[in-house]
């Protein structure tokens, strides 16, 4: 039975919800082995000074979702690597369920359904084509909270430090290499606000035209421009 788990959260700029979010994390993970690493991408590690709780591993790096995820799992010493935005909610047996899916063999890795905490119906649209899409292609997104096996991590030599689609393309290389991704049916809650601030219409088609741009083979580099990640890890 897996029970120790490291939480790797990357941020930037998160100051006013990171205490929540790791109370959150705890909360869930009463009864397991939990650490909880949050990794800022602000080299002054902005949102590191507001965080009140002493137990939680503390590190900065150069800015990047993928690098900021990777150092957190090179300190980490949990069985399981989970990939917590800071402004997503796991489920109330969010751990449980994790490692009853892991305890089956045959799983390396996996990911939640999506969920969206607004009560708009658009968001269910997506919220349902995101399950539909996630289950043809099992291939999740970094916002339903990727978790692994840390020796597997390892083995596909972590989340590859490209400007964004680095969650894609880790679950690409794992599929890939014919290890099977699990997906749990219980929804993690994320935030709207990246919908609400640029507006739903224009964010989902501006993600779906970036995902099927780098599908087709073009490079990430070239997409970044495209992708404001003035709020994000």
């Amino acid at each position: 039975m897996l029970t120790s788990f490291s939480v790797i959260i990357p941020v930037f700029n998160e100051a006013p919800i990171i205490n929540q979010t790791i109370e959150h994390v705890y909360r869930t993970g009463s009864g397991f082995d939990i650490e909880v690493i949050i990794v800022d991408g602000d080299i002054h590690g902005n949102t590191l000074k507001a965080i009140t709780n002493m137990k939680v591993i503390q590190m900065t790096s150069a800015r990047g979702r993928g690098r900021q995820m990777n150092k957190g799992a090179s300190a980490a010493r949990g069985e399981v690597l989970v990939f917590l935005h800071a402004d997503t909610e796991l489920p109330a047996n969010a751990f449980e369920t994790i490692s009853s899916l892991l305890n089956a063999e045959e799983y390396v890795g996996g990911a939640f359904d999506l969920g969206i905490q607004s009560g708009r119906l658009i968001f269910r649209v997506i919220e349902k084509f995101v399950s539909i899409r996630t289950r043809l292609t099992r291939v999740p997104y970094g916002d339903q909270v990727i978790f692994m096996k840390k020796n597997y991590f390892e083995k596909m030599k972590g989340f590859p430090e490209i400007p964004l689609m680095e969650d894609v393309a880790l679950m690409r290389r794992l599929k890939r290499s014919g290890y099977k991704i699990g997906i749990i049916p219980q929804k993690v809650l994320t935030s709207p606000r990246r919908w609400e601030r640029e507006g739903v219409l224009f964010c989902t088609l501006r993600n779906w035209t970036l995902i099927s741009l780098y599908l087709l083979g073009v490079k990430p580099e070239k997409l970044e421009r495209f992708y404001d990640r003035d709020r994000d890890g």
